[in-house]
């Protein structure tokens, strides 16, 4: 506790915390075997940090987010990594002064949907705490109790299409960091918890102490862009075969024009027909696609080669770099080049011509 007691400022907040009235808000964390061990020790330590700063404050004489860990039962949790949690409470015996309720998520879903007990607590504990949220695939919890319906929502990039397939009452928005509807948040893969938490301190206590604690954990207090710039794109193969065919042939020539004409033309049928049917097929429009692919190839080059933007614009199909530029901030929410500077495997200061 002494490294964080030295790095974390005294001044940077003060004067926002002394405006408001220092709170005690209970935290509770759900586990079970299998959670992500980020799932849960991620929005822990920004609360943990928050604790450290209200109290070199002296806005907290105790700490203003006293954190549970919560199971079937006491003891030690295996999470997914294989390291060990333990669990402070059952969680039927949770206290009733919960404020923030978080589900941590799991690369088996099915764990969750095929808890049935938790399923029933959620539901009643949910009319109970200020804030209900989830990380990673914590959502599917929510989903299967029934507490997202009719609700924006988001979860992990990589099961986004199991959740819009299993639960079509939830408005799906995969792209989003997190989302915040009514009292329940949702937030996407693993390390997006972090960013949900740093919302809920600046919403507590304000921006200069979310602030400082996104500073100490090294990350942004509000990340650019969304989950699409991690997630693989193309990943909605269609089940008709002259569909299937043609998308593999759109991403090796993505050069070429590939209009809705050209593309209906290619499997012998009319433009309206065949962009109805790709829609109902892949989920996506033609156009969308193309871009899409072009975009994938791009996100390619940008992470292995030292290619120029521009020469790397032209490959992928975009002919010139502002039109790719376009739709890397309408599809990813980053431009090609700060694309670049996150994900490029290979760091060299010579560029090919």
């Amino acid at each position: 506790m002494k490294t964080r007691n030295a790095s974390l400022s005294t001044q940077a907040f003060t004067s926002q915390a002394q405006a408001r009235d220092a709170k005690i808000r209970p935290v509770a964390i759900v586990v079970y075997p299998g959670a992500e061990i980020i799932d849960i020790t991620g929005p822990m330590e920004v609360f943990a940090f928050a604790n450290v700063g209200l109290q070199k404050s002296g806005m907290c004489r105790e700490p203003a987010y006293p954190i549970e860990v919560l199971a079937t039962q006491r003891g030690p949790i295996n999470t997914s990594c294989g390291l060990q949690i333990i669990a402070n409470k059952a969680y039927s015996d949770a206290p009733d002064n919960i404020d923030t309720l978080l589900i941590a998520g799991t690369t088996d879903v099915d764990i969750l949907l095929g808890d049935a007990a938790l399923q029933d607590w959620i539901r009643v504990i949910a009319p109970r705490v200020r804030r209900l949220a989830s990380v990673c695939t914590g959502a599917f919890l929510l989903a299967e109790s029934g507490l997202l319906n009719g609700l924006r929502a988001t979860t992990h990039w990589a099961y986004c299409e199991r959740m819009a397939r299993e639960y079509p009452a939830v408005a799906l928005e995969p792209n989003r960091i997190f989302v915040r509807e009514g009292f329940i948040s949702t937030s996407g893969g693993v390390t997006s918890g972090i960013d949900m938490a740093l919302s809920m301190v600046e919403e507590d206590w304000g921006s200069e102490l979310a602030l400082e604690v996104a500073r100490y954990l090294v990350m942004f207090l509000k990340r650019p862009g969304g989950q699409s710039q991690f997630s693989a794109y193309l990943t909605s193969e269609a089940a008709h075969p002259d569909l299937r065919d043609l998308q593999a042939w759109v991403m090796a020539h993505l050069t070429v024009n590939l209009q809705v004409e050209v593309l209906a033309e290619r499997v012998a049928m009319s433009p309206r027909n065949f962009a109805r049917l790709f829609l109902a097929e892949t989920g996506s429009t033609p156009a969308k696609f193309v871009e899409m692919a072009r975009i994938d190839a791009a996100r390619h080059y940008l992470g292995s080669s030292a290619l120029t933007i521009e020469i790397i614009a032209n490959k992928a199909g975009f002919k010139d770099a502002e039109r790719m530029r376009r739709a890397f901030i309408r599809q990813l929410g980053v431009n090609p080049q700060n694309y670049r500077d996150r994900f490029c495997h290979r760091l060299t200061t010579e560029f090919q011509s």
